[in-house]
């Protein structure tokens, strides 16, 4: 008897160990490729992209090396860089990908600026060819980022294989729309996050948000889940320096307040949320009123290397592991390209840069866990093998170090009050209280590694008390 209950026992742990590897699978997730049809391999670097602004180096322009194939870090995407990107991404775990998210920015800011419509529109058709032919079998969902063509009719035309109808409608009406997947709980509400840096009274703005309550609603009340899916995240840029200025910010804050209203009255529904538009590795954490932390949002680093200021990073592309039917995010792998190898040996190998879960060692994507990834950025931030030094080296996709940056405990604090307060009001207390704490402490002369410790950890319980409650 005994081995028969034990029979059954081992059969139905492989029934459901069974149904959930068959639940699993992946999504790409793609962002800011600026496309910059103006480069000229092999050409001089002056000449060969709208704006050689940086080059890594102290030299003068005048003493810069050709271009290579795959780029520069002064400049935005050659199409040989976004063809390479489209090669890695076939050959990695093509048979289990379910659908790709793609957040917008396709083309270089200067093309949107000097090439007329017509020619934007034809560079973005060529992006959309490569993508369709690299997923053949998977559905792209794009998201409109800034440095895309304003022209949403034709942008829908051209997606049309991928948007079914409804989609369609509220796409070329607002830029936005949601992927209801008939047979599946999680549903995907793609954004459009151009509206968000509108004025607070802007009908276009104030539709999109009427639309979000509803649809949220309707899948809270059929009690499926949600993915919000954009090109702008809400917040700060964590890389900014000093105290918050307007040029930090990402959406009006009336429209941040509203995002955040929305997230935390939907937050038992909304799974994740993934954006780009900084070009950078990294999170943001949302609590509730009572400062228990409820939602998370990913942001993934961008395919071109230039970034508008603080340095380039490296191109990178990211793919997640999830829950098929609940949208349960499990882990994701970052590929990078070293994009001066890949210049100096002619040849574009992308490689893992880091896997998620092993690298932060934290077993699920959840708002607890990466509120307490967070609370270590500041607790062990002087220590030579701290979190905060892995994380860092990510958020430029191995460009930067600590040490060439010179990355302090101030600057710990800065990715650390972007990560965990979204809110502007909190952000610039909680940047505040990290300062004085900081600045207090320079007249006692103490430079110990334990001191430091200790000075990490009071600054970070300081920046916790902003919040009106402590977490729960």
């Amino acid at each position: 008897m005994r081995c028969l209950w034990l029979l059954i026992s081992l059969l139905s742990v492989s029934v459901r160990s069974r149904e959930l590897y068959e639940r699993i699978g992946y999504f790409w997730h793609i962002t800011d490729i600026h496309y910059d049809g103006h480069f000229n391999s092999y050409s001089d670097i002056r000449k060969g992209c709208w704006r050689p602004d940086y080059d890594g180096s102290s030299g003068t322009r005048a003493q810069r090396k050709p271009l290579g194939p795959y780029g520069d870090y002064s400049c935005d995407a050659t199409w040989e860089l976004i063809e390479s990107a489209a090669k890695m991404m076939m050959t990695r775990q093509n048979d289990n990908v379910e659908f790709v998210l793609w957040t917008g920015d396709v083309l270089s800011h200067h093309a949107t600026r000097h090439l007329k419509e017509d020619r934007q529109l034809e560079m973005v058709q060529n992006v959309t060819d490569l993508l369709r032919k690299t997923f053949s079998s998977q559905f792209v969902f794009p998201a409109l980022g800034h440095d895309d063509p304003a022209a949403r009719k034709e942008l829908g035309r051209m997606w049309s294989q991928w948007l079914p109808t409804d989609a369609m409608r509220t796409f070329e009406m607002g830029g936005y729309y949601i992927i209801e997947r008939k047979t599946l709980k999680l549903q995907i509400v793609v954004l459009n996050t151009n509206l968000m840096k509108k004025q607070d009274e802007d009908e276009d703005a104030r539709k999109q948000w009427e639309w979000l309550d509803k649809v949220l609603e309707k899948f809270k009340k059929n009690g499926e889940t949600v993915y919000l899916v954009g090109h702008i995240p809400p917040g700060s840029d964590e890389r900014h320096k000093g105290l918050s200025t307007p040029s930090h910010i990402m959406y009006k804050d009336y429209h941040n307040q509203r995002y955040l209203k929305m997230v935390r009255k939907y937050h038992s529904i909304i799974v994740g949320q993934f954006f780009g538009h900084l070009h950078s590795d990294t999170f943001r954490v949302i609590y509730a009123e009572n400062g228990r932390p409820i939602s998370w949002a990913m942001l993934a680093p961008s395919i071109t290397p230039k970034r508008t200021h603080d340095g380039p990073n490296n191109p990178g592309l990211r793919i997640y592991k999830f829950d098929k039917d609940t949208g349960q995010v499990f882990d994701y792998t970052q590929y990078y390209l070293d994009l001066s190898a890949a210049n100096y040996n002619g040849k574009a190998d992308w490689v893992v840069e880091y896997n998620f879960s092993t690298y932060y060692g934290i077993n699920d994507i959840t708002p607890l866990n990466l509120h307490s990834l967070a609370d270590k950025f500041t607790q062990e931030a002087t220590t030579d093998n701290s979190v905060f030094n892995k994380y860092y080296k990510a958020n430029s996709v191995k460009i930067h170090n600590r040490a060439s940056t010179n990355c302090d405990d101030t600057c710990a604090h800065t990715h650390y009050c972007a990560i965990t307060r979204i809110d502007y009001e909190e952000h610039g207390q909680c940047l505040k209280i990290a300062a004085s704490a900081l600045s207090s402490s320079s007249s006692f002369l103490l430079h110990d590694a334990k001191t430091k410790l200790c000075l990490a950890g009071i600054v970070s319980v300081l920046a916790n008390l902003s919040f009106r409650k402590l977490f729960e």
